[in-house]
């Protein structure tokens, strides 16, 4: 008997962790963060059910925090087998959970000292960093189509997603005595034609396919319009003098920003404009994707080719230290700043948000999915104040959003993954979406291939 369990990311965007089982193993697939919802940190410390000792390995589609963000917990809580995953996303995910790691410490130290009441309960941090090297130390490599057992009678095969850098679907191979299995995870599906990376790459179909759902409801503007859109809003800043804002994924999103500006001043529609981008783990990652040239697209390649840098132009900075992130907050004169988190959950763009939100000559440029309870939903639903470090921020600068640079593949980019999938009897499960987004989802994969899809919440079993 082949069970998976659901245990994240089941009508919600963030915390993916699924649970493979049969009579010989157990494998996770992922084991993300919660993030934006009220109920995050509780959801964060809630493991789920069974023995984390007993898991043989652990299958990581990539390595963004929702997916990543909580290795060092399970470890803790006695998982000792292996981490599988890519090269790229191996080095990223080492990025990330340092990251994580420091900034949970970090924003639990402040908090504590903040505390108003003697008797108001102090913020544990989730992990600390000297959590992560244990959990770093389990990982193992796997380069996409090589197929390898994991665990008694369990195979995995990666294929590129087109996500971020080093981003998989997984098709896992489980030999359940006389019968064989196949079941394929999308993880997260990139979106064909974007920047840097190659198209996302849809795996031999399965018996069971695990169907991401984020914007499932709907496409994103074009390329082309989001690109003019943006080109509008910094040329109109620089006339202005006026800071720009963008909250952006440190992994994927501000690589692609950096493009775009880079194309703009490559092709001559943007001049003599300052960039910096004021996150330690996004300036790591962008360092990393100039060594994995060999996951980029033509394009990307082409510019290599004529000696340019697809990540770097005049006017660029990657700042490192908290003092050149502080020194930005009294800067003058247009200048455009890219920082983490890009839900605006913490980082650095909380210190920019708090200094320049009360300022009506800031634009703030919201370029990614925003999660439910994040303040960067609440910006983009137009709210006129908001609460940082504990205290009231008025909104006076202007917040636009920009869905066309979504690393996440719209409604007609997830059908198109899916299409190979047409005849072949596979059954169908969606989850990483909210339940209107995979409703609607559910609905266009019954119309186009006749699928008829699940949808579990958290805790849900499905037999194979």
């Amino acid at each position: 008997m082949v069970k998976i369990g659901f245990y994240g990311a089941a009508g919600e965007v963030t915390g993916s962790c699924y649970i493979v089982t049969t009579d010989k193993a157990r494998v996770m697939v992922d084991m993300g963060m919660h993030q934006g919802e009220h109920e995050a940190d509780e959801h964060n410390r809630r493991m789920p059910p069974g023995d984390m000792s007993t898991l043989d390995a652990v299958v990581l589609t990539h390595a963004h925090l929702d997916h990543c963000g909580r290795l060092p917990l399970l470890v803790r809580a006695g998982f000792q087998g292996r981490i599988h995953c890519t090269p790229a996303t191996a080095e990223i995910t080492a990025i990330v959970l340092h990251d994580s790691a420091r900034i949970q410490q970090d924003d639990a130290e402040r908090f504590n000292r903040r505390l108003r009441k003697p008797d108001e309960p102090q913020v544990v941090a989730l992990y600390v960093p000297e959590d992560v090297e244990p959990t770093l130390s389990l990982i193992s490599l796997i380069n996409y189509r090589q197929p390898r057992e994991i665990a008694p009678g369990i195979t995995v095969e990666y294929f590129d997603a087109g996500h971020i850098l080093g981003s998989g679907s997984v098709r896992m191979t489980v030999h359940d005595g006389a019968r064989t299995v196949n079941i394929v995870f999308s993880g997260d599906v990139g979106v064909a034609g974007s920047p840097i990376l190659r198209d996302p790459v849809t795996p031999p179909a399965g018996d069971l396919t695990i169907l991401e759902s984020t914007y499932g409801d709907r496409d994103h503007k074009s390329l082309e319009a989001t690109r003019a859109e943006l080109l509008d809003i910094l040329r109109k800043a620089q006339s202005a003098g006026a800071k720009v804002l963008i909250p952006a994924f440190a992994v994927g999103r501000t690589q692609d920003i950096v493009y775009h500006i880079g194309e703009f001043l490559r092709e001559g529609s943007l001049k003599n404009i300052r960039v910096y981008v004021d996150s330690p783990m996004a300036t790591e990652t962008t360092d990393l994707y100039r060594r994995f040239t060999n996951l980029y697209d033509a394009e990307s390649r082409d510019v290599l080719s004529n000696h340019g840098s697809p990540l770097n132009f005049p006017g660029l900075t990657y700042t490192r230290s908290v003092d050149e992130s502080k020194r930005l907050n009294t800067s003058t004169g247009s200048m455009v700043i890219i920082s983490a988190s890009g839900m605006c959950s913490g980082g650095r763009i909380m210190h920019h948000l708090y200094h320049s939100l009360p300022n009506p000559n800031t634009c703030v440029v919201i370029v990614g999915y925003q999660g439910q309870g994040t303040l960067g939903r609440r910006l983009v639903d137009g709210a006129k104040s908001v609460r940082i470090f504990r205290d009231t921020v008025e909104v006076k600068a202007s917040v636009h959003t920009l869905g066309g640079f979504s690393a996440h593949a719209g409604q007609s980019g997830l059908l198109a993954w899916a299409a190979p999938f047409k005849g072949s009897g596979t059954k169908v499960i969606l989850t990483h979406g909210e339940n209107g987004p995979r409703g609607v989802l559910k609905a266009k994969l019954k119309e186009r291939f006749g699928f008829e899809a699940g949808m579990p919440e958290y805790g849900d079993e499905a037999e194979v």
